[in-house]
């Protein structure tokens, strides 16, 4: 019955659209800070606590370790084993999430206020005094090793992985999150116990929480979970510059159609210029109907199904990345469309029309976003990460109006770089320049 009324509380959040957010900041009794949105209409809290640092600190040779120390958090702690774990949370109808990134690790808990108290407790249970029994760690590692196999066979992935690779080399951002057969294989409990001490810690925390629960609450909340963990970890990462030029590597690979991951360097989130090359990059190859590449390469040619650009914008590099897949026959020709069109931008420019559609999209899809409590409580974290300000809910979209067709197109100019394009393709491609080609590779 609880299950039945939490996932009755979900679908109702679902379609609750808000385009407006009132954020408390919120400090606990032990000095963690927290935002806060209120809603008491429906008995349910979403919570969201973010730890910066993530796989970014798997230690040498222990690739794959944080991502493998998030999978077992559900899997036993304190005096019960994954079973029992299991059961109570049930028992609870409350729902945990343990994910791992690049730079840092989410957890996130949903729960009925009836059983808040006791959500909670268990939740910090697995924070605190997480088990890693042997019988676990073989259990997740076998499908953490299930996946990286499934990985050599996906040509996505196949892509990312040689993308990444070339762009970053031995920085973690070289290498996938999840570790090799190899690392995977070779980590010992020792290790597990040494990446969650490493990626768990109290002064790296963001935390968030949206629903029935007020700021007195919720600091009592913070400081229950999280109380016991260390307060400072081991040194992040340094900055590392994009290591890919102009070009294109190809991974020989059995299929009809060929995957192609494409990009070069990016912006900085902090950049005066971002908000301009963020809506350029709408005009270019974003969502919507307003995408120049999609309108030429599936439009127009009918060249594939689908083309995106996006900005990635990580805590250590930044990149303006896109995606397509599109017949072996046809690869040249796409990417010569890419190029051309990426070139015109950059030396043309777009239209005041272009840039009106843009923003029509860009203003109009932003309060779809906050269509329930656990969507609500991800972006505030995200917020708080990129050190945004809670009036930036309100704000935001102001922010998009202001960009001008010269901010457009003075950004296009200096950001976009079509000599600086590398091209990664995995599959079996015909028409790619010879010139172009920087390495050839077998999957």
């Amino acid at each position: 019955m609880k299950r039945l009324i939490l996932a009755t509380v979900l679908s109702v959040l679902g379609v609750t659209a808000r385009a407006e957010v009132q954020i408390q900041q919120v400090t606990s009794p032990a000095g963690i800070n927290a935002w806060l949105v209120e809603e008491h209409e429906i008995p349910f809290v979403a919570l969201e606590i973010y730890f910066k640092g993530g796989t970014s600190l798997d230690e040498p040779g222990k690739r794959g370790a944080t991502n493998l120390m998030m999978g077992l958090l559900e899997e036993g702690s304190g005096e019960m084993t994954a079973q029992d774990f299991q059961r109570e949370r049930e028992s609870l109808a409350a729902s945990y999430g343990f994910d791992a990134y690049d730079d840092g690790v989410s957890v996130s808990a949903k729960f009925l206020t009836e059983n808040r108290d006791d959500a909670v407790a268990l939740l910090r249970q697995a924070l605190v005094a997480p088990r890693f029994d042997q019988d676990a760690i073989d259990r997740v590692k076998g499908q953490v090793l299930a996946g990286i196999a499934s990985r050599k066979t996906d040509p996505n992935r196949i892509a990312g992985d040689s993308f990444y690779s070339e762009a970053y080399g031995d920085h973690p951002y070289g290498t996938d999150d999840s570790g090799t057969e190899e690392t995977i294989r070779a980590l010992t409990q020792d290790d597990i116990f040494k990446a969650y001490r490493n990626a768990l810690v109290e002064g790296r925390a963001y935390v968030s929480a949206v629903g029935d629960i007020n700021a007195e609450e919720l600091g009592q909340v913070i400081d229950n979970l999280l109380s016991g963990l260390p307060e400072d970890g081991p040194a992040v990462p340094g900055a590392v510059d994009f290591g890919l030029t102009g070009g294109a590597t190809i991974v020989d690979f059995a299929t009809p159609q060929s995957v192609i991951l494409f990009g070069h360097a990016g912006i900085e989130r902090d950049d005066p210029d971002f908000f301009a090359a963020y809506v350029l990059n709408t005009i270019l190859g974003g969502d919507g109907p307003q995408s120049i590449l999609m309108n030429e390469v599936r439009e127009k040619r009918g060249l594939t199904y689908g083309i995106y650009t996006y900005l990635v914008d990580k805590d250590y590099s930044n990149m303006w990345l896109g995606s397509v897949a599109t017949a072996n026959e046809k690869v040249g020709e796409t990417i010569d469309v890419i190029l051309d069109n990426w070139a015109r931008v950059a030396t043309v420019g777009v239209s005041q029309e272009e840039l009106d559609n843009a923003k029509t999209y860009l203003t109009g899809a932003y309060p779809l976003r906050f269509d329930g409590n656990e969507e609500i409580a991800g972006i505030m974290v995200g917020m708080q990460v990129q050190g945004l300000p809670p009036e930036y809910v309100v704000e935001r979209n102001d922010y998009i109006e202001a960009v001008t067709l010269e901010d457009i197109n003075r950004v296009a100019q200096r950001l976009l770089n079509p000599d600086a394009l590398h091209f990664t393709i995995v599959g079996q491609p015909e028409g790619v320049d010879e010139a172009m080609l920087t390495d050839v590779g077998e999957e």
